[in-house]
C-alpha cells in the first residue's frame, strides 16, 4: 500500500526486497539489525498482524516503523491502543523530515482504530533525538514510571541503562 509520495519521498508498506536492503543499510552504519528481524516483520505484515511502514528515497529504503494494533506488553496491554514500535531512520537520511513524515502516516493509521497511540522509548542518550521528537509531537509520559525488560520497575530497583530501560508515552490523536 502507498501512503505518501512526493518528488523524492515515498512511504509505503514493506515489500520482501526491503529485508536485505535494510540489513545492508544498517550494517553500513555499524548497527546490527538482523535478517530475521525484518523477515519476521514482513511475515507479520503478510498475516495482517502488524503494519510495517517504509520510507524510500530514490529507490533506497531509508527508514521504517512498525505499528501494532494492540500491544501485549506494557501499561496499555490488551487495551486496544495501537503501539508504535521500532522506529528507525538511517543516520545519513536523518534531519530531512523523513521521520516526521513516517510518524504522520503512522499516527493517521492508528487514528483509524483508536483515539490514542502509544510507544515506548529507551532512556539512554542514544534515544535522545527520538525522545525530543516524541515530546514535540505531543506524546506525554503515561505516568507508570520506568520499565525494564518489559516489566514496570519498582522504585529504587537497580537496572542497567540499556535498550531495555524504557518509558511509555501516549498521544491523543485529536480530530483535525
Amino acid at each position: 500500500m502507498i501512503y505518501y509520495k512526493d518528488d523524492s519521498l515515498f512511504i509505503r508498506s514493506i515489500i520482501e526486497s526491503d529485508i536485505e536492503d535494510f540489513v545492508a543499510g544498517f550494517k553500513e552504519q555499524n548497527w546490527h539489525k538482523s535478517y530475521e528481524l525484518f523477515n519476521n516483520y514482513y511475515n507479520q505484515k503478510l498475516n495482517n498482524e502488524i503494519e510495517v511502514i517504509v520510507a524510500e528515497i530514490e529507490g533506497h529504503v531509508v527508514g521504517y516503523v512498525t505499528l501494532f494494533p494492540n500491544t501485549k506488553v506494557g501499561p496499555f496491554s490488551d487495551k486496544n491502543i495501537p503501539e508504535i514500535v521500532d522506529f528507525n531512520v538511517l543516520i545519513k537520511y536523518q534531519r530531512r523530515g523523513v521521520g516526521s513524515k513516517i510518524m504522520d502516516v503512522t499516527e493517521a493509521l492508528a487514528k483509524e482504530s483508536c483515539d490514542y497511540v502509544s510507544l515506548s522509548v529507551g532512556l539512554h542518550s542514544g534515544y535522545g533525538t527520538a525522545q525530543r521528537m516524541y515530546v514535540k509531537r505531543g506524546y506525554v509520559p503515561d505516568g507508570t514510571g520506568v520499565w525494564y525488560k518489559g516489566k514496570q520497575l519498582e522504585p529504587y530497583t537497580q537496572c542497567e541503562n540499556n535498550d531495555d530501560l524504557t518509558l511509555y508515552f501516549l498521544k491523543y490523536l485529536k480530530a483535525k
